[in-house]
């Protein structure tokens, strides 16, 4: 197969540029899986005794072959609104230099819509798989951090500012469950892909008419159940309850899971692009020679996996709500609905893939500084922990009170710069109240982490 001059080549969408899936997605792939879907369409007629078993060999055979101009094809299909028509004129021609008479059977009965359809269910599974390893190396790398990590107390954060204390092996844990469960979406949708096989207007009426002329076939419900469980087997794919040429529910569903997983992979993200800021500094992504450099400023280490990532969050839920719109497919096959879909599959699958493969590199190589983490926790001077003294203070002092001397006090250590324990410990409202040891170690931000390190316990033996 040959590719023109200016293909793209990832030039503007980096993030999977050079990754593996790439090549599985390419034009080139998505001709082989159409001309896969064609082969297993002739060996399902073939067992069937529609087909003779001579002819679906031949063609099989011919499907394995690479030398299709894709070029050529993109150009012909300007005049018939899909890559298909030129697509079997090919491979038709190709498999009349093996056998004039095997080319006979060739598209035996189908439409265009079946083989693009079964190709692009091809094409997603082998997409899929690639990005549910990628998904289940991050998964490990991530369950790593939050052991690690189980009691390192960080500064959790709301609304941007500090608020109470956290574990990082929590923050770790809480991205491994959104990477888990995008990985089970994506099982489940992957299991459910199905072969497409309608015929002309979704009644399967060709491969009917061909089965009772060639093979006798003369029962329609039984020759379809035949048929359908047939070529699912052959494909791999699952068996529709209906045909779906118009009923697109399952790329609607393909789309849902790879938005979702997209944003799963930009939490982790967003979450490192913050935590890696000059001036909070917890965590550093892996690099190399010139990894994050800047064309102006040579002191910047810039976070590029994370920018990467971010970059195909923000991109896939926008293709998957154009790939959900087109569930509005008019009649038995739309007149642009269908068409608008296969770039937007094609970009999601590119793009999850292209931040998946990015992850597994970000998680396996994050390094996690846990001397700016405790540094950090002292920034507000105790601050971080006035929810807990409140409600210590409460039954001691009254809730309206112990609130009024939590704000006072509060206010004074960010004007003053001083400890909110020894502030608290100077207040005369505390005399006989509460010891300093006390106020001491009820301000330690390491005592008030609630259920941070059962929770990442839970989270890991799930």
């Amino acid at each position: 197969m040959s590719s023109p001059a200016g293909a793209d080549s990832g030039l503007l969408s980096p993030v999977r540029a050079g990754t593996a899936v790439e090549a599985v997605v390419t034009d080139e792939a998505w001709v082989r899986s159409m001309l896969a879907a064609e082969a297993a369409l002739a060996r399902a007629q073939a067992r069937l005794g529609t087909v003779p078993v001579a002819a679906a060999e031949v063609i099989s055979a011919a499907a394995r072959e690479e030398e299709l101009d894709v070029r050529a094809l993109a150009l012909a299909s300007r005049e018939t609104a899909n890559p298909v028509v030129g697509l079997v004129q090919a491979f038709t021609r190709r498999v009349a230099v093996r056998s004039e008479a095997a080319a006979e059977y060739v598209h035996r009965g189908s439409t265009s819509q079946d083989i693009f359809d079964t190709g692009a269910m091809l094409v997603a599974v082998e997409a899929l798989a690639l990005v549910r390893a990628d998904l289940a190396r991050t998964a490990e790398a991530l369950a790593h951090l939050a052991a690690e990590h189980r009691d390192t107390t960080m500064a959790g954060r709301t609304l941007a500012l500090q608020a109470v204390p956290t574990t990082f092996g929590l923050k770790a844990a809480g991205w491994r469950e959104l990477v888990l469960d995008a990985d089970h979406r994506l099982a489940t949708v992957a299991a459910s892909l199905p072969v497409s096989l309608g015929g002309a207007a979704g009644t399967l009426a060709g491969y009917l008419e061909y089965g009772r002329i060639d093979g006798g076939h003369t029962d329609p419900g039984a020759y379809l159940d035949l048929l359908v469980e047939t070529y699912a087997a052959e494909t791999g794919l699952a068996r529709p309850a209906l045909p779906w040429h118009a009923l697109r529910a399952p790329i609607a569903d393909l789309a849902a899971a790879l938005g979702f997983t997209a944003g799963a992979l930009g939490k982790l993200a967003v979450d490192v692009q913050t935590l890696t800021r000059t001036e909070v500094g917890e965590v550093v992504e892996p690099g190399g020679s010139g990894r994050g450099a800047s064309s102006a400023m040579p002191h910047k280490r810039n976070p590029v996996l994370a920018t990467l990532i971010r970059s195909a969050a923000l991109q896939v839920p926008v293709l998957a709500a154009g790939l959900t719109q087109c569930l509005l497919a008019e009649d038995e096959r739309s007149g642009g609905a269908w068409h608008a879909e296969w770039q937007l599959l094609r970009e999601c699958l590119r793009l999850v893939g292209g931040a998946a493969e990015t992850a597994v590199e970000l998680a396996e190589g994050l390094e996690v500084r846990t001397g700016r983490i405790a540094a950090n926790l002292g920034l507000t001077d105790g601050a971080l922990v006035s929810e807990r003294i409140a409600a210590v203070l409460a039954p001691l002092l009254g809730r309206g009170p112990a609130r009024q001397l939590l704000a006072e006090v509060s206010l004074r250590s960010a004007e003053e710069h001083r400890p909110l324990a020894e502030l608290l410990s100077e207040a005369k409202e505390l005399d006989g109240v509460l010891a300093a040891e006390e106020i001491a170690g009820l301000c330690d931000p390491t005592a008030y982490t609630g259920a941070a390190g059962p929770l990442v316990d839970r989270a890991l033996a799930g």
